[in-house]
């Protein structure tokens, strides 16, 4: 726990100088990222020869094109690269929100460049979705039914996903409406959410207004912009979105520079997998939403198409996408000709001439004024042949609620067209998994049509993991995943590898990693590798990640959980637990330079190592899920609690930090209430349940990990308690009254008689019958032997036996039980502590010699001999502390505050039994052993504490002396500014070091209470000053000085300033806060008396049976029998019981139908509560207003195709008689008049 102190420590500084390091880290830019100049004037024949057909002035080019040229101005032909010189991160003046980071960069830069930038030194989270924006530029209105989709359904739908929303990000069109979109979720939104949604903008560096404010060779750390306050579109940067993407083609003023760029982006991150280090199965969806757009959206469509990307296209924005809703929507009255084929690959040559018309006269009516039509009706066709990757959204017609499940479709659609239909339902669950749609996933694929096997939900159940699934890891152990085949110790580790390094255990894990890689002759750097000197692999992730292994998991661990548990998985690591540090890392160094074999076994228990995974990261659903799989679920719970509470104390965000408080509270209240309904069940499993060694968690048990985890709730149970009261008084009885036990102290033999009232033998191994019914969990024939085993088990634990099984006689059985109670100990330790007390007392006073030869007296040595005893017990208490170094032994043993008082106490004894030794040093060693009588006299607190009314007290003590702590703080800071006034007014000169002091702080602390020199401040009170001088070489020769008349009122004001601020404020002061540390304390006594009893119960349980001086005998035993004769300690084992093969399995099984009934009776209890039933009648009235508006919807539309129908039959009806001359019309035909039933009818 020190080296996690001093972890927490170090962490707490370095941001000094974060501007420097990241110019630092960024300073690699200019060399690998390159921005267009135009170096070719072309002229523009508009401009009169002024400007260049790229938008800049001639005077900026270098050269000019030759008279002959007539072809227009290309990018790639008239311009070239140049190191970029606008990169950094952007503040927007007045805007009030965090930096942006922004880039400039050419055309044709690499699209694994800039993604690498944006997620390894922008530090901007791997999407799991990506949403690129399209169309909608320029200053045309947005639809109000549009904001209100991108507001409440993408917004939304990318929170919900992780995505990434690629806009324009200009103050314009869409691109206004997507970012404000992403600044109305963040105000609303908590931390956590606001970074799933990061709005990227790529915008053409040539049409930014002000971007000469970016413009910096080194970068800008930060580049400050100033935005047009206006509520009109701009070229203005939005200050809504995260990052932004400055395309440079060398033009200025024009558009369309950075789709090249931004369709090979999109493309290339499509073929990137999800996860943290591109660690999950599924490649990145990418999905195009075209919002109304121009004819050169055709092209863009078209091409993208051909990559198979998907399009999800919104109607009736806009020319093309109402374009492109009609071509996949309306199917034409049109066949293909018989030479051609529809097969993917096909030209638009080979479609039927009536086809080509009818799309071409849908593109005249949308773009009349194109001159290329041919060219636009070529891209329509190829467009209407990959239909298939086209989903079209009707906003007027569908809601935005579930506009997150039609972007699932969308993709799911695209997916479909790709995939085979072996694969079809595999490339569907990895989307719904990548889009945490478990309810989808629940309706649509595991509805038992689908037979999945193992190997189709392995990488999905990987996925689930990582990304912190918890709904799909249940859903995936429900249908067919075996938990025991897919969780090997290799993919364990790999688990710990794809750890976020944003978190910190990532953190804690690399610290150790290093530690190991050091002794190797290796290092790791911590702050993320070395710069980018070429493209890096996003797919890895640091180098460092990869190397982690099970053994640094392992060191975290014991790290974090202290000596209770053993090391975990040292065992498949092939490592002892009696090895130190060092010389395990070399040993596991050299194991993982070979096969490393251990990676494919097995993981023993792969549930509780899921849950230490999920707790380690604290993520409280899926820990709370894989704790109800997991077994040992009181232990599991504390262990849990344990590891939060030592995690929340190195966490420096605050929000990390209540979040790992709450969830080790959740499972402190889990374990409470599991063992209450193990109580409920059966007093005596429960009793074993508390004592019995885990080999899950290292050895450890429920009472070692509730003292480690500080976890008082559960020890202010009835069930421990009565566990701890049967410990307490061993095989007496426990309503025996204390008078009882001194006598018998006194008097050993009435042991043998009938005062003290023990338990017998045949009363505690009672058979269960009356348990049987609630019991009834195993065979009727296994349930006497079982509940005999465990009675068997608990007795040996309760009653420490010998090894021998035979029966002692009744002489040596009562003097055992008697002696060997620690209660007992207890007494017999008080009683001769307060002789001990006496006998120093008596010596310090009346009996103290001087130095040799007359001294030192007899009881004097009785008394050194005293204190010589109590040391070896307290060397021996060193030696039976926890871990197997010695080390760490006095590190724990230090640890108790109780402890440092013994060792205070006989330190302080033994310099005073030096210096009493000498004529010198004689007074000094006499007064030194009379403040050590003080210590061991406040050592009696400790023995207290077994009183309930005296135990909380003397935490109170305590706690109020941190209050007084922090009051002499205060009080001395006025009583210096006091005293040094009051001296300087009273006494012009006064060099006397002890009377300064004297007047600075003695006497300024004994006016508070009421001890004021009267005759120094006032005149009249004043005395005869014949004896004092002004003298200064009289006064350094050591005269008295004369007081100083002439202020000496001002000295009484600041008297009286001074005694109202200490004796009415600050001592008030201090008692409102022992009065609030009282009743803080007093609410919980109960709770604060029971920890502390446990701890005095364990201490003297494990003490010798006589007590000192007489405990050197005992020590003497001691020695000789663990040493000499080898045999093991029966009291060390009392609170520790191992049970093995049939006994352990079915006390587990036990335990985990106890924990299955809390369960089933909390969600039952849940279901019934008014919160459930509201948010149940919530959803069933929602589902019914879905399906009222779908059949309306659905009738209405019915009601239009048959009304126009029967307009149309009448009009071809009307149109057929006329032609025909059997009606005559004398008059004209009706005209339509406009109706309100017309217009509801009329689509809009």
């Amino acid at each position: 726990m020190k080296e996690l102190e001093k972890e927490r420590d170090a962490g707490g500084g370095g941001g000094g100088k974060s501007g420097s390091k990241k110019e630092k880290d960024l300073s690699w830019i200019p060399k690998v990222i390159k921005k267009k100049v135009c170096t070719t004037f072309v002229e523009d024949p508009l401009s009169n020869g002024a400007l260049c057909q790229c938008g800049g002035v001639r005077d900026t080019h270098t050269s000019v094109a030759t008279g002959d040229f007539f072809g227009p101005w290309e990018s790639s032909q008239h311009s070239a690269e140049t190191p970029t010189d606008a990169f950094g991160e952007l503040v927007f003046a007045g805007a009030g929100r965090r930096h942006s980071h922004f880039l400039r960069l050419s055309c044709d830069t690499s699209a694994q460049i800039i993604y690498t930038l944006m997620t390894v030194h922008w530090g901007l989270p791997a999407p799991n979705l990506v949403v690129s924006v399209v169309g909608g530029e320029g200053r045309e209105k947005v639809k109000t039914w549009v904001r209100e989709v991108l507001r409440n359904g993408l917004v939304r739908a990318a929170q919900s996903t992780g995505a990434w929303i690629l806009t324009g990000g200009l103050r314009e069109g869409v691109s206004r409406c997507v970012a404000e979109a992403v600044r109305d979720h963040g105000a609303a939104a908590s931390a956590v959410s606001q970074k799933k949604v990061i709005a990227v903008g790529l915008a053409p560096w040539g049409l930014v207004h002000n971007r000469q404010q970016l413009v910096s060779a080194q970068g800008s750390f930060p580049a400050r912009y100033y935005v047009q306050k206006t509520s009109r579109d701009s070229y203005c940067l939005d200050n809504n979105c995260q990052a932004f993407l400055l395309v440079d083609d060398g033009s200025a003023g024009r558009r369309g520079g950075e789709t090249a760029f931004r369709a090979s982006l999109e493309d290339y991150i499509s073929h990137q997998r999800t996860g943290i280090w591109g660690s999950g199965s599924i490649e990145i969806p990418v999905l195009c939403m075209l919002i109304s757009g121009d004819a050169s959206m055709l092209e863009r469509l078209e091409v993208s198409l051909r990559k198979s990307t998907p399009w999800l296209v919104l109607a009736g924005t806009g020319p093309a996408a109402d374009l492109v809703s009609e071509l996949v929507e309306a199917v034409p009255c049109v066949t293909l000709s018989p030479t051609s084929s529809p097969a993917e690959g096909s030209t638009a040559e080979c479609l039927s001439t009536e086809l080509r018309d009818w799309v071409r006269e849908k593109v005249w009516r949308y773009f009349p004024a194109e001159d290329e039509l041919e060219k636009l009706v070529d891209s329509a066709l190829n467009i209407y042949q990959n239909r298939h990757f086209i989903t079209v959204f009707n906003g007027d017609q569908e809601g935005h609620d579930d506009f997150d499940t039609v972007l699932l479709k969308a993709l799911v659609k695209g997916r479909k067209q790709v995939a085979s239909e072996a694969s079809e339902h595999i490339e569907e669950l990895k989307l719904a998994v990548a889009w945490n749609r478990d309810v989808v996933a629940k309706s649509e694929l595991f509805n038992g049509d689908i037979e999945w096997r193992y190997e189709d939900l392995e990488d999905s159940m990987t996925d689930a993991l990582i990304n912190d699934k918890p709904q799909f890891v249940r859903l995936f152990c429900e249908n067919g995943l075996n938990i025991l085949d897919y969780l090997t110790y290799g993919r364990l580790e790999s688990l710990y590898q794809s750890l976020s390094d944003s978190s910190l255990v990532y953190e804690l894990l690399q610290r150790r990693l290093n530690d190991r890689l050091t002794s190797a002759g290796s290092s790791v750097n911590l702050d993320g590798g070395s710069p980018m000197k070429g493209p890096l692999d996003p797919l890895t992730g640091p180098a460092s990640a990869k190397e982690l292994s099970l053994y640094e998991v392992s060191r975290l661990l014991w790290d974090l959980t202290g000596d209770v548990c053993e090391p975990f998985y040292y065992k498949p690591l092939g490592l002892s637990i009696k090895l130190s540090s060092r010389k395990a890392m070399k040993q596991i160094n050299k194991t993982l330079l070979g096969e490393c074999s251990y990676r494919s076994q097995r993981c023993l228990s792969p549930w509780s190592a899921l849950f230490i995974w999920a707790v380690l990261q604290n993520r409280s659903e899926m820990a709370v899920y894989f704790w109800e799989m997991a077994g040992e679920a009181v232990l599991s719970a504390l262990g849990g609690c344990k590891i939060l509470r030592e995690l929340s104390k190195l966490e420096i965000e605050t929000e990390n930090k209540l979040a790992m408080k709450e969830l080790a509270q959740r499972f402190e209240d889990l374990a409470s209430d599991v063992f209450g309904e193990c109580y409920q069940s059966s007093e005596r499993r429960s009793f074993t349940l508390l004592i019995r060694k885990s080999p899950v968690w290292g050895g450890a048990t429920c009472l070692q990990m509730v003292t480690a985890a500080d976890a008082r709730l559960f020890f202010g149970h009835s069930g421990v308690q009565f566990l701890l009261s049967e410990i307490w008084w061993g095989d007496m009885e426990r309503n025996t009254d204390i008078w009882k036990l001194l006598v018998t102290f006194l008097l050993p033999p009435l042991i043998y008689t009938d005062l003290i009232n023990f338990r017998e033998d045949d009363e505690e191994v009672k058979p269960l019958e009356t348990h049987h019914s609630r019991e009834s969990v195993f065979s009727l024939a296994d349930q006497h032997v079982e509940n005999a085993d465990e009675q068997m088990a608990l007795k040996r634990y309760l009653k420490a036996a010998a090894q021998s099984n035979t029966k002692r006689p009744f002489v040596v059985s009562r003097w055992r039980k008697f002696w060997f109670a620690p209660v007992t100990s207890f007494l017999g330790n008080m009683f001769m502590y307060f002789l001990f007390l006496f006998l120093y007392a008596y010596v310090l006073l009346l009996d103290f010699k001087p130095p040799p030869p007359a001294g030192p007296s007899v009881l004097e040595l009785v008394l050194y001999f005293w204190v010589f005893t109590l040391a070896c017990e307290e060397v021996r208490q060193t030696g039976v502390v926890g871990s197997n170094f010695v080390v760490q032994k006095m590190r724990n043993y230090i640890q108790d505050v109780w402890n440092k008082c013994d060792l205070a106490a006989v330190g302080l004894f033994c310099l005073a039994l030096c210096c009493r030794m000498f004529h010198w040093s004689y007074e000094f060693g006499r007064s030194v052993m009379a403040v050590d009588y003080m210590v061991f006299t406040l050592r009696l607190i400790h023995i207290f504490a077994v009183h309930k009314q005296l135990g909380p007290k003397i935490i109170i003590v305590g706690k109020m002396m941190k209050d007084i702590f922090f009051f002499m703080f205060i009080l001395a800071v006025w009583l210096l500014a006091y005293g040094v006034a009051n001296q300087a007014i009273l006494y012009d000169y006064d060099p006397r070091p002890t009377w300064i002091f004297r007047r600075v702080f003695y006497r300024p602390y004994l006016h508070i209470f009421g001890q004021i020199p009267i005759n120094e401040m006032d005149l009249d009170k004043m005395g005869d000053v014949a004896s004092c001088t002004d003298n200064v070489t009289l006064i350094d020769a050591g005269q008295e000085p004369c007081l100083n008349t002439h202020l000496n009122w001002l000295s009484i004001i600041l008297l009286v300033i001074y005694l109202l601020i200490t004796n009415i404020l600050l001592v008030n002061l201090l008692i409102a806060m022992f009065s609030y540390t009282f009743s803080k304390v007093q609410e919980r006594s109960d709770t604060y008396w029971k920890f502390q009893r446990f701890n005095l119960i364990k201490e003297y349980h494990s003490r010798p049976l006589l007590p000192p001086p007489l405990i050197i005998i005992s020590h003497l035993h001691i020695l000789v029998k663990r040493h000499v004769c080898l045999l093991p300690s029966v009291k060390s084992a009392r609170f520790v019981l191992e049970l093995r093969g049939r006994q352990a399995s079915r006390l587990n099984t036990w335990e985990a139908i106890q924990k299955e009934n809390l369960l089933t009776a909390q969600n039952k209890k849940q279901r019934e509560s008014d919160t459930a039933r509201l948010k149940s009648t919530a959803v069933k009235v929602d589902c019914l207003m879905t399906q009222v508006t779908e059949i309306r919807d659905r009738r209405l539309r019915l009601l239009e195709s048959q009304v126009e129908y029967c307009c149309s039959a009448l009009s071809w009806l009307m149109e057929a008689l006329s032609q025909c001359g059997v009606v005559r019309h004398d008059w004209p035909p009706p005209q339509r008049k406009t109706s309100v039933a017309g217009d509801l009818l009329s689509p809009r």
